[in-house]
């Protein structure tokens, strides 16, 4: 006569149980997106405190815009747009990004590295990206002047050209307002390569227009 409750208490009590241990799933939804950001030194918080950096920063924006985006920092510093095309397959399959950002191409113009394999290898992680249903946003970099006028323009038109060929979202100068700014050491910490704190929500600002329409 009181097995129909007996049963009902046991099958509240066993929800109860697989729930503390985690077998039901949460009724917390899942973020809707995931950004994965492949970088360099400039968006791996390097010189800087933890969670200073403008990625770090990102997250605290989309929380604030009440956004349901997952940001995922796959940045190594002294990473090359040769190690970014590597990486990019194992680290695509690993998040399943709805969106990456790809911060490269620095580090290949200061060690002199040929311009046409820069161009391929960020059209490659490009291709790559949308192929697993990625947006891709490209933030492009400047030479040093030191290198010369000619070799500075073909370095600035290689993410145009990557970016019109892929059809690909542009922030033509990742570190404009900083790295252009009259008296740019303010900006960069001692070594003068590397940007300091207070110039992290500066390049969030540079890239979060482009970043939002995207979102979209």
């Amino acid at each position: 006569m009181h097995k129909p409750l007996l049963r009902r208490r046991h099958f509240n009590c066993t929800l109860l149980a697989l729930a503390s241990w985690g077998f039901v799933a949460s009724t917390q939804a899942a973020p809707a997106q995931r950004i994965l950001v492949v970088g360099d030194s400039l968006s791996a918080e390097y010189g800087l405190p933890r969670g200073t950096g403008w990625v770090a920063l990102l997250q605290k924006q989309l929380a604030q815009d009440k956004l349901s985006v997952e940001v995922v920092n796959a940045s190594i510093s002294g990473e090359t747009t040769s190690g970014g095309r590597s990486r990019m397959a194992a680290l695509l399959q690993k998040h399943q990004p709805s969106h990456v950002v790809i911060e490269l191409g620095g580090n290949d113009a200061l060690r002199g590295l040929p311009l046409k394999m820069t161009q391929d290898n960020l059209q490659a992680m490009t291709g790559q990206a949308q192929a697993a249903g990625a947006k891709v946003t490209l933030l492009g970099m400047q030479m040093p002047p030191n290198y010369g006028p000619d070799m500075a323009r073909q370095f600035e038109a290689t993410y145009a050209q990557v970016a019109k060929s892929q059809k690909a979202a542009l922030v033509p100068f990742f570190l404009k307002g900083i790295g252009d700014d009259p008296e740019p050491l303010k900006w960069f910490q001692a070594d003068r390569i590397h940007p300091n704190e207070a110039a992290q929500p500066r390049m969030l600002a540079n890239v979060w227009p482009t970043l939002k329409k995207q979102l979209k």
